[in-house]
């Protein structure tokens, strides 16, 4: 029934949403194809429920080319790679929007676990795999809220983006993605909808954890700066 009832809201949400934005997607996009490469959307391959691949669509924030130039899949802060519109879409999250589109595809859901590209997947445990794999990749989720500003992280230490993403970020991103399949409801969801309006407005809020109370620790990060 809770499958049933979210896939139902999925699908209500996400025409509602799309109908309601249409009159600032028409000139955003308007704007993005004249600007930058001329690219509106980015087609990404991302893996999903089961663990097919499938092609996550967002509007074009970076240079065409950018998982072949410089750090990969890894988005950074001040990343050089990324556009002058693509900043503030990004900041704000509204370059994730065309997902909608993937949910009414059935790709995805409103909430879930964030899909990732292949590679970065791989970073993952076979123990997290297996639970992310048996849910439906979200718009949005706790990791979501938790890492809403994951490219300012990467200022804080002095490893490599790739290997602070796979020794320090990918355990405690895959400990959240098992966290939620544990608890996931439609009482969860709808905290976690309202939660990342909630941290798009209030960009440094860490309501998240009072909410939360059992959110797995960051003890990775914590090793890391008691360590430098």
């Amino acid at each position: 029934m809770y499958l049933l009832i979210k896939r139902l809201f999925d699908i209500a949400v996400a025409l509602l949403t799309l109908l309601f934005l249409m009159p600032f997607f028409i000139p955003l996009m308007i704007i993005l194809r004249l600007t930058g490469e001329g690219k509106i959307f980015y087609k990404q391959p991302r893996v999903g429920k089961g663990g097919g691949h499938f092609g996550l669509i967002k509007f074009a924030t970076m240079l065409e080319n950018s998982p072949n130039i410089g750090t990969g899949d890894i988005t950074v802060g001040d990343d050089p790679r990324v556009l002058p519109v693509g900043r503030f879409l990004r900041k704000t999250k509204i370059n994730e929007l065309p997902q909608l589109l993937n949910v009414l595809k059935g790709d995805m859901s409103i909430v879930g676990p964030r899909p990732l590209t292949p590679r970065n997947f791989d970073f993952y445990s076979e123990k997290v795999k297996e639970a992310i794999k048996s849910l439906q990749p979200g718009l949005t989720g706790i990791g979501s809220i938790v890492f809403r500003d994951e490219e300012a992280i990467y200022k804080t230490t002095e490893l490599s983006h790739e290997e602070f993403y796979r020794q320090i970020i990918t355990p405690h991103k895959g400990n959240l993605e098992v966290w939620y399949k544990k608890h996931r409801s439609l009482i969860t969801d709808g905290l976690i909808i309202v939660l990342t309006a909630w941290c798009i407005i209030f960009h440094k809020s860490k309501l998240y954890e009072k909410i939360f109370r059992d959110l797995p620790e960051w003890t990775a990060l914590k090793e890391v700066k008691n360590g430098s």
